[in-house]
C-alpha cells in the first residue's frame, strides 16, 4: 500500500486514535446522541461509510440504531468491531471505498460520513461518484449525514497549523503520562487543496517517540458540496452548525427525493 494513500495514514493511526481525544467514549456518546437526534426514528439501519474506529457508528449502536460500517483503512474497520464487540454491540464492519459501496440498492435509512472524510476525495468527479453510492443505497426520503471542518472560513484564513492538544493516557496506570497531537497544514496553489503532517507524540520509556502521518485534503466549500450533493439526487441540503446541532463539526443533512 502507498506510504501516501489515505487508507496507509488511517491503517497507521488506528491503534492510537483515541488518543486525539480527551475521552474518547464520552465523545463517542456525545456524537452519538447529537446524531440520532437528526435521524429521528428509532433503529434505523445506518450506514457509516466512514467508520474508522467506530466514533460515531458506535455512538448510533448504543443508541439502539442497527449500524453497518465501511471505512477504507482494513486495520480502522477492524478495530471499530473490536471496540463494539468489547461494548456488547453488533456492529457489523467491512474495509470498503466510499465510491464503491457493497451494497444493495435502498438499504439504508441514513448514510453518515462524518469527521470530514469526504474532503480526502480531491476531485469533483470522485466527490460525485461518493455522492452518487450514498444516493444508492439510501431508501427513498433516506437520510445524508455530511461533516467536514468549516472550510468557507479556513479557506479565507488559511492556517498553517492546529494548536497542540495535551490529552492524559486513559489507561495509563499511574494517569499521569500525556499524549500530544498537532497538525500542521501546507496549502496548495490553488488555495482549495492542503497536505496535512499529523504528529502524535506518545511516552516511551521517559523519552517521546514522534509519529508522523501524512495525507491531503480538498477545502471544499459548503456551497459547491450542497450543489454536488443536490447533482447526485438530494433534495433540501442544508448546512446544520455545532451550536445548533451540539455535533462538533458542521454538517450537511439533506434527503433522497421521493
Amino acid at each position: 500500500m502507498p506510504k501516501t494513500s489515505v487508507a496507509h495514514f488511517y491503517d497507521e493511526l488506528a491503534d492510537d486514535y483515541h488518543l486525539i481525544y480527551s475521552d474518547w467514549d464520552a465523545s463517542v456518546r456525545r456524537q452519538g446522541d447529537a446524531l440520532d437526534a437528526l435521524i429521528g426514528q428509532d433503529r434505523a439501519a445506518v450506514l457509516d461509510c466512514s467508520c474508522g474506529i467506530g466514533t460515531q457508528a458506535i455512538g448510533l449502536a448504543l443508541r439502539g440504531h442497527r449500524v453497518t460500517g465501511t471505512d477504507l483503512s482494513p486495520r480502522a474497520a477492524a478495530r471499530a468491531a473490536r471496540e463494539a464487540a468489547r461494548r456488547g454491540l453488533s456492529l457489523r464492519t467491512a474495509a470498503a471505498d466510499m465510491r464503491r459501496l457493497p451494497f444493495p440498492d435502498g438499504q439504508f435509512d441514513t448514510v453518515v460520513c462524518a469527521d470530514n472524510s469526504l474532503p480526502h476525495l480531491l476531485t469533483e468527479r470522485d466527490v460525485r461518484a461518493a455522492l452518487a453510492e450514498m444516493r444508492r443505497v439510501l431508501r427513498p426520503a433516506g437520510l445524508l449525514l455530511v461533516s467536514t471542518r468549516p472550510y468557507d472560513d479556513l479557506v479565507r484564513e488559511r492556517p498553517a497549523s492546529t494548536p497542540p492538544q495535551v490529552h492524559r493516557i486513559a489507561d495509563c496506570a499511574d494517569g499521569g503520562e500525556r499524549t500530544v497531537t498537532f497538525q500542521l497544514w501546507h496549502w496548495h496553489d490553488d488555495g482549495e487543496h492542503y497536505d496535512l503532517e499529523h504528529f502524535q507524540l506518545l511516552p516511551e520509556g521517559g523519552e517521546w517517540s514522534v509519529q508522523v502521518r501524512r495525507t491531503t485534503y480538498w477545502a471544499l466549500g459548503q456551497d459547491q458540496l450542497a450543489g454536488l450533493a443536490a447533482e447526485a439526487g438530494f433534495v433540501d441540503p442544508v448546512w446544520r452548525m455545532p451550536q445548533e446541532t451540539g455535533f462538533f463539526q458542521p454538517l450537511l443533512v439533506a434527503r433522497v427525493g421521493q
